[in-house]
């Protein structure tokens, strides 16, 4: 690859922090996971082959990042639940059990989606990745992305007892 980590990191930085925020819907671990993309980037860049986009190399890094992520939180999920039990109520405890409802049951509803739908969902929706870049991430056309997304969302509505064929 023929560009300096700052020139890697000016292009494509904004990129990777949006395929982030997307894969874990906050904002701090994003960027957090998104430095420490470039940072692993910089390290392994006279590796890179060039059979894929840099895009997708970097995503790459950043999604396996982001599954150890995972991992770290699922072995200290005790002491966060502690934290969490701490903190004030919402103001309207009724509205906020509804909503937190609703989420349970779209994610519980996601969990019944192939993973690979699940991610070109959760690009889209969480990420507002066009079809293009969710193909060129998931390594596959833009096509493809858009039936995948069509398909897991009919799937959805389904799962959640709606008819699917309302708007798009």
């Amino acid at each position: 690859m023929a560009q300096d980590g700052g020139d890697l990191y000016e292009q494509h930085a904004r990129y990777v922090f949006r395929y982030l925020f997307a894969l874990c819907g906050d904002g701090d671990t994003a960027e957090e996971l998104t430095q420490e993309t470039f940072c692993q980037a910089l390290q392994g860049l006279a590796s890179f082959r060039g059979d894929c986009t840099p895009q997708v190399w970097l995503c790459a890094i950043a999604k396996r990042l982001w599954f150890k992520e995972l991992e770290r939180r699922r072995r200290t999920a005790p002491l966060e639940e502690q934290a969490l039990s701490q903190l004030p109520a919402a103001e309207d405890p009724a509205a906020e059990a509804e909503r937190r409802s609703e989420r349970m049951q779209l994610y519980r509803a996601m969990q019944g989606l192939e993973a690979e739908t699940r991610e070109v969902i959760y690009l889209r929706l969480a990420g507002e990745f066009s079809f293009r870049e969710i193909g060129a991430i998931l390594g596959h056309t833009e096509v493809w992305a858009r039936v995948r997304f069509y398909r897991g969302k009919e799937k959805l509505m389904k799962l959640m007892g709606g008819g699917g064929h309302g708007e798009g």
